[in-house]
């Protein structure tokens, strides 16, 4: 079975709240990933913005992104459910566009979480042929997906379709220049609207302004570089378009209180303690994450 291999050899199940570990910026700030997700809802709600576009998620819901989308979600105290990563080299045949299900049949929400048992149980077994069964459980998923597609019916969009056009050219286009040090006025440029408008059409489709996003999506890749690798801080600011390590410290210190080297450090400990055995931890049910939201940058742009 040729995709077997490159399909599962980066493939990951995560327990959405055990997204958030380290900090609730992690999933909550605007990113894209390098690689599709499916995220799959089994309890709670909140609200997840996707390419420019946020609208509201609950139980039995089933949303896959593709690579190199941006996009941001709550994840509150009551929320459950898996992430599926598939990798970035997958062969999977999986939706080209991003999909917000919403699964209603309890047949089909059943379905789903037997494939993810399955696939999780064959992941960390020992019993022979383990790889391509697992191999076999995701071709199933894949299968799942298309049919909850074509299953679907229209979705109802608030936003006028102008609107949903800019926010989502606007997110594709931020996700390909964010660390140029371009303002939102370039942005509009290149869009050839005004920074009025491109700000009032985010503020529709998304609740917050142009440069709101802007700041997350950088602030985003600022607490990345710091906490998972150890580019310093200079060459940081620099890969950001700051103009100095001196400007980057003062606008990241307003915006988390806390220095860009007293963040990292901080993240190391935490990434320790994580790690960390603990005796009866496995029995131990994990405590609920508070809510965090994410502030912007917002001296770091005009």
């Amino acid at each position: 079975m040729p995709e077997t291999s490159n399909t599962i050899s980066n493939l990951r199940l995560v327990a959405i709240p055990r997204l958030a570990a380290g900090g609730r910026w992690r999933v909550e700030a605007m990113r894209s990933l390098a690689e599709p997700m499916l995220l799959w809802f089994t309890r709670g709600q909140g609200r997840i913005t996707i390419a420019g576009m946020t609208r509201g998620y609950g139980p039995n819901n089933a949303i896959f992104i593709p690579a190199g989308t941006m996009h941001g979600f709550e994840v509150g105290q009551h929320v459950f459910g898996t992430a599926i990563f598939f990798g970035r080299d997958t062969d999977l045949t999986l939706p080209q566009k991003v999909q917000h299900l919403r699964v209603r049949e309890s047949s089909a929400q059943v379905e789903l979480n037997l494939i993810l048992d399955s696939i999780g149980r064959e992941q960390v077994s020992d019993k022979p042929a383990h790889d391509r069964a697992t191999g076999h459980y995701l071709g199933l998923l894949s299968v799942w997906l298309e049919r909850q597609i074509a299953v679907q019916p229209p979705e109802d969009l608030p936003h006028p379709e102008s609107a949903r056009k800019l926010a989502s050219r606007f997110t594709q286009l931020l996700e390909r220049d964010f660390r140029s040090g371009n303002g939102v006025a370039e942005y509009a440029a290149e869009l050839g609207v005004t920074p009025t408008h491109l700000s009032r059409v985010c503020r529709t489709t998304t609740g917050r302004s142009a440069k709101a996003i802007l700041s997350d999506r950088v602030l985003f890749e600022a607490r990345r570089m710091l906490s998972d690798t150890k580019t310093p801080v200079q060459d940081v600011a620099k890969t950001l378009g700051f103009t100095s390590a001196a400007y980057f410290t003062r606008a990241f210190q307003h915006q988390t209180g806390k220095t860009p080297s007293d963040f990292r450090r901080l993240a190391a400990e935490e990434a320790t303690q994580a790690t960390a055995p603990k005796p009866g931890a496995a029995m131990a049910p994990r405590p609920p994450i508070g809510r965090a939201p994410v502030a912007p940058i917002g001296s770091r742009f005009r």
